[in-house]
């Protein structure tokens, strides 16, 4: 049992940061638990701010991830807009952006990741959009109903899932959309040109055009306001707004700056920590977005910028920093909707990696679960409007037995009989 005169500091008031804490009192911690959050808001899940809160179909309050006075209930002190500045490894201590410090015994980094920005000329206009917090949703949402209302134009840079899902969401207000995308097809980093091309059509069918193969390289504006984007095949887009949707970068500077081994950006970035989600330094776990992991089943390094991830990642790491033996090894799973299609998705199947996909269902009605295939064996999966199955899809992945295509394509032969 930890000692209760200790004091565990987390990093970080998201999902994981929340759910660490949570698990703490849960496992019997009887210390000090201090959740430094550098926003406002108490810590919420983000997976709304894209799909429900964006779309109106969800108020503000149900984002969040505790009620208000769960935080007093729990003991667990709710430090809010506090950015922690400095990483001290010597005197264990975090110092605030208000100059004061706070010391730990044991310390999670749950620090998440932050939309990258574009380099380009007009790229301090208004109306130039991110989605990545609260205040961003709330703001979108606004700009959205707005657009939607005059008919006018959002330009989106990124087909990547907050690109297509803020797509979705602008179509149900009356927006005209275009996506600039450099790839051929959307998604096409994680799904492959074969399951983005359905993704394509589906945007397509609802009226969202797509302009495949190019890059924005400036941002036109009016009166400080932008007006249209350029791109590098020469073509101009009337935009009244833009939003930017080129992915994340981990927030790793606290830990770099600490002497904390880092993975390179190009190879995904993010703090590197072991199965136990472990940093360098054996009194520092990381957690969520940020935390670089090596992943027993995959047998490789991987950072997950999903929900499902920090759910599970936060509580696996507090579970460590009590000395537990913790090896992190969930399957990534994410998630999506998008008009009338829903769907889930399981594994790890980067471009290359795969050398067949083999549909069981009807892509054309798009009910249908794609497989991920690598000399048999189940990389990953993803179940379309099919339900139910993400879970029997995580045991053929666990399992590694090779399978006969024919055998995954029969709806008739029951996946949990294959694994």
């Amino acid at each position: 049992m930890v000692n209760t005169d200790e004091t565990f500091v987390i990093v970080g008031g998201g999902l994981a940061g929340a759910k660490a804490a949570e698990t703490l009192r849960a496992e019997g911690f009887g210390g000090r638990v201090i959740v430094l959050g550098d926003e406002g808001e108490r810590p919420y899940e983000r997976p709304p701010l894209s799909k429900q809160f964006l779309a109106g179909k969800a108020d503000r309050d149900s984002v969040f991830v505790h009620e208000p006075d769960w935080y007093e209930q729990a003991d667990v002190e709710l430090r809010l807009g506090q950015p922690v500045v400095h990483l001290d490894r010597v005197a264990k201590a975090v110092r605030l952006d208000d100059g004061t410090s706070v010391r730990y015994d044991r310390l999670l980094l749950a620090t998440g990741a932050e939309p990258r920005r574009l380099d380009v000329p007009g790229a301090d206009l208004a109306g130039i959009h991110h989605l990545r917090d609260l205040a961003h949703a709330e703001q979108l949402r606004e700009v959205l109903t707005e657009v939607g209302r005059d008919q006018g134009q959002l330009v989106i840079a990124g087909a990547g899932w907050i690109g297509l899902e803020v797509a979705a969401a602008a179509r149900a207000y009356g927006a005209e959309v275009t996506i600039v995308q450099p790839s051929p097809t959307p998604l096409h980093r994680v799904l492959g040109p074969e399951l983005g091309a359905v993704f394509r059509d589906l945007h397509a069918e609802h009226g969202v055009r797509f302009h495949f193969g190019t890059r924005l390289t400036e941002i036109v504006g009016q009166d400080g306001t932008v007006v249209s984007v350029r791109t590098d095949d020469g073509a101009e887009h009337p935009a009244h707004a833009l939003l930017v949707a080129v992915g994340a970068a981990p927030r790793t500077a606290l830990a770099e700056a600490a002497g904390l081994a880092v993975v390179d950006r190009a190879d995904g970035g993010g703090i590197a920590v072991d199965a136990a989600l472990r940093t360098s330094d054996p009194f520092i776990h990381a957690a969520g977005d940020v935390a670089a992991a090596d992943h027993p089943l995959l047998d490789t390094r991987l950072r997950v910028e999903h929900w499902a991830n920090a759910l599970n990642g936060g509580p696996a790491a507090a579970r460590a920093m009590l000395g537990q033996d913790i090896s992190y090894d969930r399957v990534p799973y994410f998630f999506s909707d998008q008009y009338d299609l829903g769907m889930e998705y399981s594994g790890y199947a980067p471009p290359g990696s795969y050398d067949q996909v083999v549909y069981r269902g009807d892509v054309g009605k798009r009910e249908f679960i794609a497989f991920w295939l690598h000399e048999g064996r189940v990389l990953a999966g993803m179940n379309v409007n099919v339900w139910d199955v993400a879970e029997q899809i995580q045991q053929l992945i666990r399992s590694g037995t090779p399978l006969g295509p024919e055998q995954l394509a029969d709806s008739q032969v029951p996946l949990d009989s294959l694994a």
